[in-house]
């Protein structure tokens, strides 16, 4: 079966920057839609970012500019560059396979990274 397993998730101050990695096993994504997904204490799971195979990207409005999501399909991996983070980014983060954003589902899901933005 396909896993999916996160990395580089931590402590950052505000303004500061963290990428995200989401590698696959099991399989080859090269075909695959991907994306990543978050969800913060006491909220529900939201949207933030998706790339199909050509490498067209799709951005929630409120990490429109700051987040860049990237694939290298020989490494069978997702990355989430994350600049001018705010505390409102605090969360966890979770790489998805195949994500419908109208349902908040996938195909398959990592476990999650921890991500912790102070003030």
């Amino acid at each position: 079966q396909v896993q999916l397993v996160e990395s580089g998730g931590g402590l950052v101050q505000a303004g500061g920057s963290l990428r995200l990695s989401c590698a696959a096993s099991g399989r080859t994504f090269s075909g695959w839609r991907m994306g990543w997904f978050r969800q913060a204490p006491g909220k529900e799971r939201e949207f933030v970012a998706t790339i199909n195979w050509s490498q067209a990207t799709y951005y929630a409005d409120s990490v429109k500019g700051r987040f860049t999501i990237s694939r290298d399909n020989a490494e069978n991996t997702v990355y989430l560059q994350m600049n001018s983070l705010k505390p409102e980014d605090t969360a966890v983060y979770y790489c998805a396979a195949d994500p419908t954003i109208a349902t908040m589902s996938a195909k398959y899901w990592g476990q999650g990274t921890q991500v912790t933005v102070s003030s």
